[in-house]
């Protein structure tokens, strides 16, 4: 049996290997795409332009400092899109799949790693876990492919239709972002399909069934209609996620997009409040929404998706656990419960961490742009929330920052993409066992 110190060590160095993990993912990306085949013009693509969009494809951002479609060949899509795929299931979890197919036996240390990577609750079963996620993301995304092939393939001829099919479907289950519509407009996303209501609900289903996180679908898959045999998690996750749709769209609808025809409003802001939330398409022009809508989808992007999905943020069970803690303060109870169920204080703790540092990060980054930039504040709010939200939405200024900015940016990216707490843990040593506390003194709190 492991001693608690052992554990704390092996525990400690599973954090460790999934940042390393990323990082070599995102080296060797950037490294590819400086190739002059990356490029159109068949030139080398300078090593700080390769890397942003390595960062960016690897943590499924979407920021982007060179235009998808017009900059980067096919074979630059094609190492863009690898990346997203990669960093949307994770880089250990493609690992282990690896190793699984190839007959080798998987470790106890490398189930270890692969729990903290996806956020399972135990090690037990985590190999077959890995084979789900795997088979869902492929059976999700190729569903997708086929059902965008009627809007890409006659527009653009079978071969390119089916390429911009398959890369969409990818790019919005993995809460990418990535697009291949500069060949209409430069960095436009979406904006050329904003009437066509077919092609935005099949990307809001990608979105949403990529943010909604692994474990809840597999409970979706094995219970089904009986919600009451589904984990608190998952409850927590789809009633959040639902009340997180449709809240926003209804501000949306009233207060953004009044002057657009009835069909295209509805559409609009379904979308808007889709994928503000880690997913970073969009449909109309953000620059022209009012300062309140801003802020409101910043709120929305630090928010995200839900854990162990393919959506970035703090998560919307650390929303949820955060929101309820308050209503349990409130009412003067003495545990944060929900669906007849109590919340750990451990999980309670590691939700103000989480919120403390995204919102120390964010803001401090964003005062920093903000300086650095000579650029509105709530402007660049915008961005480092989009980038530590791993969203990927702008409002048109990351291709003009500096170099400083740029390596800002990349950092929230990264930060968001592995986790705070992963950062957290692979750095700072673990404690030693303590059999005795400090004594207790009360201080006012509000």
């Amino acid at each position: 049996m492991l001693s608690k110190n052992s554990k704390n060590h092996k525990s400690k160095s599973s954090f460790q290997i999934i940042i390393f993990s990323f990082a070599v993912m995102i080296l060797a990306g950037a490294f590819l795409l400086m190739l002059p085949i990356s490029s159109r013009q068949k030139v080398i693509t300078p090593f700080g332009d390769a890397l942003f969009t390595a960062v960016s494809a690897t943590c499924v951002t979407g920021l982007s400092v060179k235009d998808t479609a017009t900059y980067w060949s096919g074979f630059g899509q094609a190492i863009i899109l690898i990346l997203i795929q990669i960093g949307g299931m994770g880089v250990i979890t493609i690992g282990l799949a690896i190793m699984r197919a190839s007959g080798k036996k998987i470790s106890l240390w490398q189930r270890s790693t692969m729990q903290e990577s996806i956020s399972a609750p135990q090690v037990g079963g985590i190999v077959r876990q890995t084979g789900f996620i795997l088979k869902t993301s492929l059976i999700i995304e190729l569903i997708g492919a086929v059902l965008l092939a009627p809007v890409f393939c006659p527009e653009f001829g079978v071969l390119k239709g089916i390429w911009y099919s398959v890369f969409h479907s990818v790019s919005a289950f993995c809460n990418a972002g990535f697009d291949l519509m500069g060949v209409k407009q430069p960095f436009s996303s979406l904006c050329s399909y904003h009437t066509n209501i077919y092609l935005n609900m099949i990307i809001m289903l990608l979105i949403i069934t990529g943010g909604i996180g692994f474990f809840t679908w597999n409970d979706i898959v094995h219970f089904r209609h009986h919600m009451k045999k589904y984990s608190l998690q998952s409850k927590i996750v789809l009633f959040t996620s639902l009340l997180l749709i449709i809240l926003p769209a209804i501000y949306f609808f009233f207060y953004e997009y009044e002057n657009l025809p009835l069909p295209e409003r509805i559409i609009s802001a379904l979308f808007q409040s889709v994928t503000t939330r880690t997913a970073g398409f969009n449909t109309q022009d953000l620059t022209l929404m009012d300062e309140s809508g801003t802020a409101l989808m910043i709120i929305l992007m630090l928010i995200g998706g839900s854990p162990s999905s393919t959506a970035g943020g703090l998560k919307t069970v650390t929303f949820a656990v955060l929101f309820l803690s308050a209503i349990t303060v409130f009412s003067r109870k003495n545990d944060v419960q929900c669906f007849k169920r109590r919340i750990s204080e451990e999980s309670v703790r590691n939700a103000g961490a989480v919120l403390f540092m995204y919102l120390v990060l964010c803001f401090f980054s964003g005062i920093v742009l903000s300086k650095i930039e000579n650029l509105p504040l709530l402007t660049c709010l915008f961005e480092t929330g989009s980038a530590i939200g791993t969203v990927g939405l702008t409002l048109g200024i990351t291709s003009k920052v500096s170099l400083l900015s740029r390596i800002i940016l990349m950092l929230l990216m990264f930060f968001g993409r592995v986790g705070g707490l992963t950062l957290i843990y692979a750095a700072v040593p673990s404690p030693e066992s303590q059999n005795s506390r400090l004594p207790l003194e009360k201080i006012s709190v509000g």
